[in-house]
């Protein structure tokens, strides 16, 4: 299991794309990883036929460095191949697992279930559920029995000293339906199982809230200007045969790096060390995906063009929703921007992105009464709220960098000064 991110310590085999006796060469896609960020492919380093897969698709919690496959080198058989992978004399192999071992006469894929006992095969020993011992269980077994509300205790196994394997699960009859009782306190409910990415935002977000001292500052912001250099300019790209559309939100991940440009203290990051001040305005903006969030980065945002910003962030967006970010496309950050005015939502608090010191959040712009000139008039007026880590940027500076980005924002001809 190879280590995809520097944070990654474990992954889920969400897919192969070789099976037991095919040739590979180097370089070639062999195995689809999900991580806690993305799904991303693995190639073969080597070249060789395959022995054995020794990891069943679908299996999550992989550790890093577990040998998930076998390769059997050119001249070399795969039996032979799976005995020095199985003796842990293959880099480290670690043995195969009871569910994937022994390896099949004919060196067929390991994740296959083993040939059922004949009758006059010793019967297997229970799997202690009648006893009220411990259940012995493979892992992918005791994930499908969850999944298909299976009593792992009522199973016989017929794997190795009785253990219960993916097999046993699969010809068990079917769970009855639970009958809820009218009377009960608990209302019934369903299970959304925790991807690896769910998982990871659930910690990193818990680390965040425990251990930063937020703080919020919130500025109204007057849109009518920004939206009318918006339509002048995509009238002016469609006159021009270019197909690009800037949103407001592009215009405003531009303007919020022109800020951090004008009040650097802003641009922070604590640690242990002192506190970072970046030289370079990185943008990660948050987009909503399947199973969870994910922060695709804008680099160098305030030296790049409205035009730039939009196909870059439309690019990343669709790939992060197909899981096919690269690491480094969303790691890295210095500022963070949580859009939710699609939504209709006015106003929220974001909490902090770690290690960065800020996140934006930018609500929805609605059409409000203010005065102007002594007189009632209407304005299209947007609320943003920073949230702030204490320890590395203070009230003052957050107040002073929300000063800059409403300014750039009622008039954004000031970007381009």
């Amino acid at each position: 299991m190879p280590a995809l991110s520097p944070t990654m310590t474990e992954g889920t085999l969400s897919k192969w794309h070789v099976k037991a006796g095919d040739s590979v060469t180097s370089g070639q896609v062999i195995a689809e990883i999900e991580t806690d960020k993305a799904t991303m492919e693995v190639e073969a380093v080597e070249e060789g036929v395959v022995a054995g897969l020794l990891v069943a698709e679908g299996s999550e919690g992989v550790a890093v460095n577990r040998v998930i496959a076998v390769l059997a080198e050119e001249g070399e058989s795969a039996s032979a191949a799976l005995e020095k992978a199985a003796s842990g004399s293959g880099s480290g192999a670690a043995a195969p697992s009871a569910e994937a071992a022994p390896a099949p006469r004919n060196a067929g894929d390991l994740t296959a279930a083993a040939p059922a006992p004949s009758a006059s095969s010793p019967v297997s020993p229970p799997s202690a559920g009648a006893s009220g011992g411990r259940v012995f269980a493979s892992p992918l077994a005791r994930r499908l029995a969850k999944e298909a509300g299976l009593d792992l205790s009522r199973l016989s196994g017929s794997g190795p000293h009785g253990r219960i394997i993916r097999r046993d699960v699969e010809n068990a009859p079917a769970a009855p339906a639970p009958v809820a009782a009218e009377s009960a306190a608990e209302p019934p409910y369903d299970i959304l199982p925790l991807n690896s990415m769910r998982k990871t935002i659930a910690r990193r977000l818990t680390e965040a809230k425990q251990t930063i001292p937020h703080f919020y500052l919130s500025v109204d912001v007057e849109l009518d200007r920004l939206l009318e250099t918006r339509k002048r300019l995509n009238t002016a790209l469609q006159a021009a045969g270019d197909d690009a559309k800037l949103s407001v939100n592009d215009i405003i991940i531009k303007a919020a790096a022109v800020a951090l440009m004008r009040v650097p203290q802003a641009n922070a990051a604590w640690s242990e060390e002192g506190i970072r001040l970046y030289k370079r305005a990185d943008i990660s903006v948050a987009v909503a995906i399947e199973g969870g969030l994910i922060t695709p980065v804008i680099r160098n945002a305030a030296g790049l063009g409205l035009r730039a910003i939009s196909v870059e962030m439309k690019n990343l967006a669709a790939r992060a929703r197909a899981g096919k970010l690269l690491p480094e496309e969303y790691q890295g950050g210095t500022f963070s921007i949580s859009n939710l005015g699609m939504y209709g939502i006015s106003s929220f608090q974001a909490v902090i992105n770690p290690p960065q010191a800020c996140i934006l959040a930018v609500g929805a712009g609605v059409e409000k009464i203010i005065p102007r000139n002594g007189a009632p008039a209407v304005a299209t007026v947007m609320t943003a709220t920073l949230s702030v880590d204490h320890r590395a940027v203070n009230g003052a500076v957050g107040a002073e960098y929300l000063q800059a980005l409403k300014r750039i924002l009622e008039a954004p001809e000031l970007m381009m000064l």
